[in-house]
């Protein structure tokens, strides 16, 4: 018979590690004596990159998974809402230049598509309305610094749909304590030394400085930068994508607020520059701020002198972290009995707050696909090869449309950005199809998209694209219903703008009292 997949060993903490530690612990039953056991081996003197502050919606259904409320989350974790993105300085760098992707879809999305009729009433009547304050109200929302829910709503229920900012470093600490306590998580401190090699090519087990020998059926590396076990002991090649995204270093610092009652702004702000851009990250106790550039086009002291303008006089009080970037991945993501997961797999700029979705994908596909014996493992990895292959393509596509289109002309780095060069294949195809149609769920055909249909139409509109929608004229005959959404989408606006609290006082309050328990 061939052997039970019984014993999963992660090699790293922070949020990759613990992550990925709780949904198999939870969906296995690692607390239980009959469930898998979860072992999670933690260097005591390696640092945690702790930059990872920006999440998907997808964090309030993993939270649920891994059993933890929500108002303790926002307590330990200086928890924020996060309703999306807003791009200012992208399209022509002037200081009213501004969009945004909201974490909502359009109205009636999945059955009506708005971007035509949008486009006719802007063209016809010169209103200056932007494409996604016409078809959902979650942009007047982040304009004015409201939460996305009330104190009455339960805890991970919504008004309007969220996702969160958050303290990377508070967090794993947060996640480490519930998976050990709740979920039967062994959390072991120590130096791995060495990797011993079964005799099939499979790992058998870590040598560690103090605790001898820890064997395991599989080894997850969430060792980070270093791919411990992916990189270094099977020597998988990094695919490097750096030919399209230009982006390779990073300066971080931590921005007190200025008052203690100054607005958390509930979306990530993130602003254009000369050679790169800027995030801005709102926590209930501080702001997280970055600046992301390429130093092919800027030195790092001009980089500095970049975010010592963005961040004022109280920059030079603040320590500023140095964060390189390889933007690529690994060649291949699982092989033998190892797959990695977060840093260890590969790595993209922050644009899109991609790298902790990509961690809970990871994680949630190993947890519920978990190989029963080591006969289909090889199989398992083979498709999970292939899908987490199709995730990083797709949102390299997606971060580079943000770059290329573009207007911008005040410096090579964005002239370059424009280079038909540098843009994939793929998503030129898929340009070439939007000159005609808008973006619909037709164009994305596998069930693994990371973005959907909608995210392409609000950054595609935001930064100006033009869809010829006269070949499609004969199909545009409900005009009717589209004033009606329209009008809908007006009314539920003005709805929430005079319901909804502001950011601070919703977060201080569910600080304060709670949220109401699911």
């Amino acid at each position: 018979m061939s052997k039970a997949i019984r014993s999963i060993v992660i090699v790293g903490g922070g949020s990759a590690g613990w992550l990925t530690a709780g949904l198999i612990a939870a969906e296995h039953r690692a607390y239980e004596k009959d469930g898998l056991s979860v072992t999670l081996v933690e260097s005591p003197t390696v640092p945690t990159i702790g930059v990872g502050e920006g999440t998907w919606p997808t964090m309030r259904a993993t939270l649920i998974k891994l059993g933890i409320s929500e108002t303790d989350f926002f307590k330990e974790c200086d928890a924020s809402f996060k309703q999306g993105a807003k791009f200012q300085r992208w399209v022509t760098g002037r200081d009213d230049d501004f969009y945004y992707h909201p974490l909502m879809l359009p109205q009636s999305f999945q059955s009506f598509d708005l971007a035509p009729y949008w486009k006719k009433i802007v063209s016809s009547t010169k209103q200056k309305i932007s494409f996604s304050d016409a078809v959902c109200f979650q942009e007047a929302m982040c304009e004015r610094n409201l939460a996305p829910k009330l104190i009455t709503t339960p805890e991970y229920e919504a008004v309007a749909n969220y996702a969160y900012h958050l303290d990377a470093g508070k967090f794993g600490a947060f996640l480490q304590s519930h998976c050990t306590q709740k979920l039967g998580v062994r959390h072991i401190l120590d130096d791995v030394k060495g990797v011993v090699a079964a005799d099939t090519g499979d790992i058998a087990g870590l040598e560690t400085a103090a605790s001898g020998r820890i064997e395991g059926d599989l080894f997850i590396d969430c060792t980070g930068f270093s791919s411990l076990l992916l990189g270094r002991h099977y020597d998988v090649p990094f695919k490097p994508c750096d030919d399209v995204l230009f982006i390779d270093r990073a300066l971080a610092v931590q921005v007190p607020y200025a008052q203690d009652d100054d607005p958390i702004v509930p979306h990530t702000l993130s602003t254009a520059q000369s050679a790169g851009w800027v995030w801005d990250i709102g926590l209930p106790s501080r702001r997280g701020v970055g600046y992301v550039y390429s130093s092919r086009y800027q030195s790092e002291e001009a980089a500095t002198e970049t975010l010592r303008a963005y961040v004022g006089p109280a920059f030079d009080r603040l320590s500023v972290r140095q964060i390189p970037i390889r933007s690529g991945h690994r060649e291949t993501f699982w092989r033998h009995n190892c797959v990695a997961v977060g840093l260890s797999a590969g790595f993209l700029e922050p644009l899109e707050a991609s790298a902790l979705v990509l961690i809970e994908l990871s994680a949630d596909m190993i947890a519920k696909n978990m190989p029963a014996c080591r006969d289909v493992m090889d199989l398992a990895a083979k498709r999970f090869n292939e899908t987490t292959a199709y995730r990083w393509d797709r949102i390299i596509d997606f971060l580079k449309l943000h770059y290329m289109l573009s207007q911008r002309t005040d410096s090579a780095f964005w002239i370059d950005n424009r280079d038909p060069a540098t843009i994939p294949e793929s998503l030129r195809q898929q340009l070439e199809i939007w000159r005609y149609q808008a973006p619909g769920n037709a164009d994305f055909t596998s069930n693994n998209e990371v973005f959907p249909a909608a995210s392409y139409q609000y950054v595609l509109y935001g930064m100006g694209f033009e869809t010829d929608f006269s070949y499609q004229a004969h199909r545009l005959h409900r005009e009717k219903d589209a004033m009606t959404l329209f009008g809908k989408n007006a009314k539920q606006k003005d709805q929430v703008l005079r319901a909804l609290p502001k950011n601070r006082d919703l977060i201080e309050k569910i600080r304060r009292t709670g949220l109401q328990a699911i």
